[in-house]
């Protein structure tokens, strides 16, 4: 819990982060001369100086989707979600990872950064810009955004794969006692969200990757774990604190739990279901409900849980099901869980959809549906997350070789990181990653993604290279 002394901190630094994204933007329309700047400046100025106050040092840190000032992380409510989100990309555009301000900042000062911010985009090296242009600024000082070690990336990679197959072992477990009628403990449940949390906070596209591994087996446990996933990420980037992302993460795992009283003939029917068969299925929001309610004391959080259970299919415009007698608000945590689960469920290969749709493709009836079935808000920061060519995405290049999209690049959304899994002669690789940023000597790219591919025209998986 904040302190009265941390909510006022947090309160003058959100000041802070707005302000700075709002001058920012006025700056990249009009000169640091225009009156608009001119008073923009001075507004930051007073707010830099308040935070300093009796202290030498404020120091402004963007670390992964999250800024910090010193130590503490700045929190934000939905409403200024869109002004954090401009500011942490421009930030990563350039290479800064903090900007560190010392006492007696004045008007000047804050007008040099600006300056050097604005220009800087126009550099091939974007931070060295800055860092030069400030160098003669003594009361506001930068520092280059900080990147994992190669060693450290490794070890990481072997933490979310297993934090990721512990999940998956956990869901496939507690969905057994829970059908055999045995009692189960969401204590385990409540450390394996956590550090999917943690992992998320951390390494989120690692984590978001393991997403793309599609089991036809191993769906229905495979599917809770990967809405988790997807949901806690979606939710990080809408601003909730860690206790609210781990609520949402085990809602989400236990969204679909009501499938339990759907017969496993039903379930596994491996063609479309008749009319008699779809009223079966619509029925599980409801048994899930119950069945959260039933599973441990009543409190908030099961309340909550069975609510997120019942609410997922209902649509944003409450089209869906079940069906309702009196309209109302769908809940925030129903409308995100909505999102991932109807992303991770139209990508993958179920016993009644065989033929999935790829990730990009799936984006685009996100799309078509914003507004209906899916809350509009919700898919755009979700597409703003997963970028233009999901990870799992299959591709072809300009070069003839194939591979998938294995890591975004949120400053160059058509250019992410790629792994080659068939060359150009045709002949299937180990799985070397490239960056599409590069470029050859004459300055031009070297790799373009020139179309996205069906999966299964090449006999290939993108599992077997995640994993």
């Amino acid at each position: 819990m904040e302190n009265n002394q941390e909510k006022i901190i947090n309160q003058t630094a959100r000041d802070l982060l707005n302000q700075l994204s709002a001058l920012l933007r006025t700056s990249q329309v009009h000169d640091t001369g225009n009156e608009a700047v001119i008073s923009g400046i001075d507004k930051l100025v007073s707010i830099v100086n308040e935070l300093i106050g009796d202290q030498r040092t404020v120091k402004l840190i963007l670390r992964g989707e999250y800024f910090y000032l010193n130590d503490l992380r700045i929190r934000y409510s939905l409403e200024h979600l869109l002004n954090f989100d401009f500011l942490t990309r421009e930030f990563k555009k350039r290479e800064l990872g903090s900007v560190i301000f010392m006492s007696n900042v004045g008007h000047e000062d804050i007008k040099t950064f600006i300056g050097a911010f604005i220009s800087s985009s126009f550099s091939q090296k974007p931070f060295d810009a800055i860092e030069k242009k400030m160098s003669a600024v003594q009361s506001v000082a930068v520092e280059k955004l900080m990147k994992i070690a190669k060693t450290e990336s490794l070890d990481s990679r072997k933490m979310v794969r297993k934090t990721y197959f512990n999940a998956v072992t956990y869901a496939a477990g507690i969905i057994r006692k829970i059908r055999a009628g045995e009692k189960v403990s969401l204590k385990t449940a409540k450390r394996i969200v956590a550090s999917v949390v943690d992992q998320i906070v951390e390494e989120e596209q690692l984590l978001l990757g393991m997403t793309a591994i599609k089991d036809y087996d191993e769906y229905t446990y495979q599917h809770s774990v990967n809405v988790s996933i997807l949901s806690v990420a979606l939710g990080q980037r809408l601003g909730l604190d860690r206790k609210k992302l781990t609520d949402l993460g085990m809602m989400a795992m236990f969204h679909d739990i009501g499938k339990i009283n759907v017969p496993n003939e039903i379930l596994n029917k491996p063609t479309s279901f008749d009319d008699e068969e779809w009223k079966i299925i619509r029925k599980h929001p409801f048994w899930g409900a119950k069945a959260l309610l039933n599973l441990r004391k009543t409190d908030e959080f099961s309340v909550m849980s069975a609510i997120v259970a019942f609410e997922h299919h209902l649509n944003y415009d409450l089209s869906g099901y079940p069906k309702l007698r009196r309209r109302f608000e769908v809940d925030l945590f129903s409308r995100i869980i909505s999102v991932a689960d109807w992303y991770d469920a139209v990508t993958s290969a179920r016993v009644y959809t065989r033929t999935p749709l790829s990730p990009d493709k799936a984006l685009a009836v996100m799309l078509e549906n914003s507004g209906t079935k899916l809350d509009p808000l919700m898919v755009k920061f979700f597409i703003n997350m997963v970028g233009i060519f999901p990870i799992g995405t299959i591709v072809m290049l300009n070069t003839n070789e194939l591979g998938f999209v294995s890591g975004t690049n949120q400053l160059f959304l058509k250019r992410p990181k790629i792994t080659i899994i068939i060359d150009s002669y045709g002949y299937r690789v180990a799985g070397t990653m490239v960056d599409l940023t590069e470029k050859d000597e004459k300055g031009e790219y070297i790799r373009t993604i020139i179309k996205t591919v069906n999966p299964a025209k090449y006999k290939t998986t993108v599992a077997k290279y995640l994993v």
